[in-house]
């Protein structure tokens, strides 16, 4: 029996979040899209990429929708955990998904949480732990021994070396690059192309070739 799951969000990730699922079924049939769901009424009953938009939030307290998985199609973390506590009210008893694209590599020595997903060509050695809704993009690498913590963001071609810590909620630009050993406090946000040599501190933004806070 497949397994139902609806998407948080209707935007551009949340349409890659349809072609991930589509992904995983071509290999093994797992998943029954439902569609997405958005605070959007403007776009409530649209149809994106061959999946409806079911309605709102508050949609996840209807009857028809209980035992339904969820998974969120957008990365900016402190909206993510905004968008996983509210559905948690209305369904205490909500299951996050987890999915990993087939062409990704995934080490058998990883613990990965729930609602997290990894994107087609990254990698992810062995040793790592990635907490609950975080968010491995297209083609970044995660080496040996890295924590992730919950509801990061890693943004297309990041390169993570080993024993790399990553506090909840960092962002890290589209080609950045950390260096092993070093700590990413929480929620900071590592600009595109930024090479982190050294620790960085929690809610800063830091940018160039060695990243450096710039606020």
């Amino acid at each position: 029996m497949l397994k139902r799951i609806a998407i948080l969000g209707a935007g551009g990730h949340g349409r890659e979040t349809a072609q991930l699922i589509k992904d995983i079924n071509k290999v093994r049939l797992e998943w029954e899209l439902l569609g997405y769901i958005d605070d959007n009424e403007a776009i409530h009953g649209q149809v994106r990429n061959g999946f409806p938009v079911l309605g709102s939030t508050e949609i996840l307290a209807e009857d028809w929708l209980k035992g339904v998985y969820v998974i969120c199609g957008f990365s900016h973390p402190e909206g993510k955990k905004k968008a996983v506590a509210r559905v948690q009210e209305l369904q205490p008893n909500i299951r996050f998904a987890t999915l990993i694209h087939p062409t990704a590599v995934y080490g058998d020595e990883n613990v990965i949480g729930e609602g997290t997903m990894i994107c087609a060509g990254s990698i992810v050695t062995t040793n790592v732990t990635l907490g609950s809704h975080v968010i491995i993009n297209y083609g970044c690498t995660v080496g040996h021994d890295c924590t992730i913590e919950s509801y990061a963001a890693i943004l297309p071609g990041t390169n993570l070396s080993g024993n790399v810590t990553i506090r909840e909620g960092v962002q890290t630009g589209t080609g950045s690059a950390v260096i092993p050993g070093v700590e990413v406090g929480a929620y900071a946000i590592v600009g595109a192309g930024a090479v982190v040599t050294r620790k960085l501190p929690a809610h800063c933004t830091a940018v160039g070739v060695p990243a450096k806070p710039i606020k």
